[in-house]
């Protein structure tokens, strides 16, 4: 069967997919390499080379030309992929655990989009499975579809409907606990007690929605701490990292409060404190969430210590949901500015979402339902004719 193999490059870590012989898959290759043309993370040309290892073992197995394939074989590709069926030698008979429908839907989009990569190329075959869509007088218009008006827009022939789960979010009492929990300020001697780094990466996720590995990216000279103007934080795309952490939508400014921006000094102080200023050549340069007991002092913390810190407290801690990850805090933080009345494109900016898109369609039932909500009261609302007709 075909498989990823990991490539270690001059410019970081990559990717590939090997055939049965063991060769390239000269067609992938030439797709992900355009998907590291355009910036993607790792770990997307990760996920899709894991995709298009599977759609390169259905061909295989088939005999298949990947230049040779149509509608047929991609619908069978997919009932594969929801029965777990494509790597496996043996068909089982009984029944088994289906593939998420997420899941589905994200291997075959991997799928479609190195055909449509191809269709561009000129690839005659790769063309038919995409239709060109024309808007309907009178239809609804999605968002600039002027643009594509005269020519119509690229779709694909291959569609798989998703049920939207609502995001999973934490309640300000567990965000409390938690926070509480590693650390507290003893007013008699004046100083933190307790996990100060991680009392503060925990709420500089839950008051900024950054990803954890935004955060955790995060050096000293991106925090600009506010001296007569507001605080904020820099989101800044660097390649350097020795985790392989990088910001994943670009730069941007993030706005934070003095609360937590006294947080960040109080921090700053116990690094002080525990020698960061003496042994660090560059203070600018260094990392704000390092480690100070394993690994190299000062090193940059590493997101697997973070998940195994995390594990601890949700057994420590009561209440804690058992399934929380920190990306929790970033579903939260979305959650909370929509439900009080923040427009959704600002709240896509601050989260760095490339396109709104993105958020309306994960978060669009937060303000959904709070608009449902207010049609509740129907006393309330019916009130409103009697005043509006005597008007």
């Amino acid at each position: 069967m075909a498989s990823t193999q990991r490539v270690a490059m001059s410019e970081g870590v990559t990717w590939t997919v090997l055939g049965e012989d063991f060769r390239v898959a000269e067609p992938v290759e030439q797709y992900l390499e355009y998907l590291r043309s355009r910036d993607c993370s790792p770990n997307t040309v990760k996920s899709y080379a894991r995709a298009l290892a599977l759609w390169w073992t259905f061909l295989e197995r088939r005999a298949q030309a990947w230049d040779a394939v149509g509608i047929t074989e991609l619908g069978t590709f997919v009932g594969q992929l929801r029965r777990g069926e494509v790597a496996e030698e043996v068909v089982v008979l009984h029944g088994r655990t289906r593939m998420a429908d997420a899941t589905v839907a994200n291997r075959a989009r991997a799928v479609m989009g190195f055909y449509h990569y191809h269709a561009a190329r000129g690839v005659e075959v790769a063309g038919r499975l995409y239709e060109t869509v024309r808007a309907r007088p009178g239809g609804y218009l999605p968002f600039l579809e002027h643009v594509a008006r005269r020519t119509g827009r690229r779709s694909s022939v291959v569609k798989i409907r998703v049920r939207t789960k609502p995001v999973p979010v934490l309640l300000p009492a567990q965000m409390a606990v938690i926070r509480d929990a590693e650390a507290s300020w003893d007013a008699a001697g004046a100083v933190w007690s307790g996990e100060l780094r991680y009392r503060l990466l925990w709420t500089l996720l839950e008051e900024t929605g950054l990803r954890l590995g935004e955060a955790l990216g995060l050096r000293h000279c991106d925090w600009k701490t506010g001296t007569g103007t507001t605080a904020q934080v820099e989101v800044v795309p660097r390649e350097d990292h020795p985790h392989g952490l990088r910001a994943k939508s670009g730069h941007r400014r993030v706005f934070i409060g003095s609360a937590l921006d006294r947080l960040y000094g109080d921090w700053v102080w116990a690094l002080c404190e525990a020698g960061a200023d003496v042994e660090l050549d560059d203070w600018d340069n260094a990392y704000i969430f390092c480690n100070l007991r394993r690994g190299p002092r000062f090193a940059p913390l590493r997101p697997e210590s973070v998940y195994k810190h995390l594990g601890v407290r949700k057994k420590d801690v009561p209440g804690l949901p058992p399934h929380m990850t920190p990306h929790w805090y970033r579903h939260t933080h979305a959650t909370a500015l929509l439900l009080s009345g923040v427009p959704m494109h600002v709240v896509s900016r601050r989260l760095g979402h490339a396109d709104i898109q993105t958020t309306i369609n994960t978060y669009a039932h937060v303000t959904e339902d709070a608009e449902l909500r207010a049609c509740a009261d129907w006393q309330k609302i019916t009130r409103t004719w009697g005043s509006r007709h005597e008007g």
